[in-house]
């Protein structure tokens, strides 16, 4: 099994000793992404839809790393601050999957990196 790095640019740089993504053969394990612009560095700190959205679109930039998009995604992981933001998340993250969404859990964890409200992971196949 071949195995390498996924790196985009148009996506946040790594906050720890970690990868973007890891493709293993057909597959794309991609890490847990925030809302970093990848542009400026500096977190969206607005509502929760504005920080879904730049986690779909950090999550969005790797996935096209490895000549991917959402419809190879098979199942998704979203971490959440408070589950009250549930709804709102699950609004935007359905505007990214308007058919055959993957499958998914969604957690209320008690804290995430750089104090975000949500943070989201895939797993993709080609």
């Amino acid at each position: 099994m071949s195995k390498s790095v996924i790196y985009s640019s148009d996506a946040p740089e790594p906050i720890g000793p970690y990868s973007q993504a890891i493709q293993a053969g057909n597959m794309l394990f991609v890490s847990g992404q925030i809302a970093i612009e990848r542009s400026t560095g500096n977190l969206v700190s607005g509502s929760i839809p504005e920080e879904t959205h730049q986690v779909m679109k950090n999550l969005k930039a790797v996935l096209q790393a490895a000549n991917m998009d959402f419809s190879n995604v098979v199942k998704c992981s979203i971490f959440l601050k408070d589950m009250n933001s549930f709804a709102e998340v699950n609004a935007v993250y359905g505007e990214y999957f308007k058919t055959s969404p993957p499958a998914r859990e969604t957690v209320e964890v008690s804290r995430l990196p750089k104090d975000v409200r949500v943070e989201i992971s895939c797993i993709a196949v080609k």
